[in-house]
């Protein structure tokens, strides 16, 4: 009789190994959440000197421009201080076009596109305000303006950090349009294109005023409504 030395009593046959599961090489690995990308999965780096960024920049670089507005306060040199503005201002639209065209949207330019914008309104309005082309009692809409400026920085920053995202409202791109107007008739100053450029400054710069108040409050509010219902359902 032949005695079989197989010490596993199951003979090994195709269909056994069928049946039997087949554990993955992955098995014993810790699971991965299903947004938590693996190094070197394909995706690009980001660079820092690509056409968006440098645009922004550029804008960044007319804040210490506009510095130099009171030296020049003819029309000549208002006219010229004004277009500085002006094409920084449109510069904001173009950048962000090309970064979103191009898929060249960075982390760095999220952050350096809004500091650029509201450091080159901010400036301009302290300018004006120091000139005299605001006058003292308007002196309260540049506090709000710059105030709120900072206020819902410091909202976007704190809502980031807890996994929220604060996007710009049509109110408040509105807001900033009526506020581009402003400042660039203000640094105008002097009768431009038949128009009294001043007055017209003074007068968008009010409107402008209400709707950082009205954005402003909309962003607060919709922040701690959002975290009001958070609160509910947890």
């Amino acid at each position: 009789m032949a005695i079989s030395l197989d010490k596993n009593p199951i003979e090994s046959t195709p269909a056994n190994r069928a049946a039997a599961p087949a554990l993955s090489r992955h098995a014993i690995r810790p699971a991965l959440p299903q947004d938590e990308e693996l190094p070197h999965a394909g995706t690009a780096r980001e660079h820092f000197w690509n056409l968006p960024n440098t645009i922004t920049l550029l804008r960044a670089a007319v804040v210490p421009v506009l510095l130099f507005v009171p030296l020049f306060p003819g029309e000549a040199g208002s006219a010229i201080f004004a277009w500085f503005y002006i094409v920084a201002a449109v510069s904001d639209l173009v950048d962000g076009w090309l970064a979103r065209r191009g898929q060249m949207v960075t982390h760095i330019g999220k952050l350096l596109d809004p500091l650029a914008d509201k450091l080159l309104a901010s400036t301009a309005l302290i300018v004006l305000l120091a000139m005299g082309r605001i006058p003292l009692w308007a002196t309260w809409m540049v506090v709000v303006i710059v105030g709120r400026e900072l206020a819902v920085t410091g909202l976007r920053g704190i809502a980031s950090a807890g996994g929220q995202v604060v996007a710009a409202s049509g109110l408040g791109k509105l807001k900033a349009v009526t506020q581009n107007v402003a400042v660039g008739a203000l640094l105008f100053h002097y009768e431009t294109l038949g128009l009294d450029a001043h007055r017209v400054g003074l007068l968008c710069l009010f409107v402008a005023t209400a709707l950082t108040i009205t954005s402003g409050y909309r962003y607060f509010a919709d922040y701690f409504r959002a975290l009001d219902r958070e609160r509910s359902e947890s």
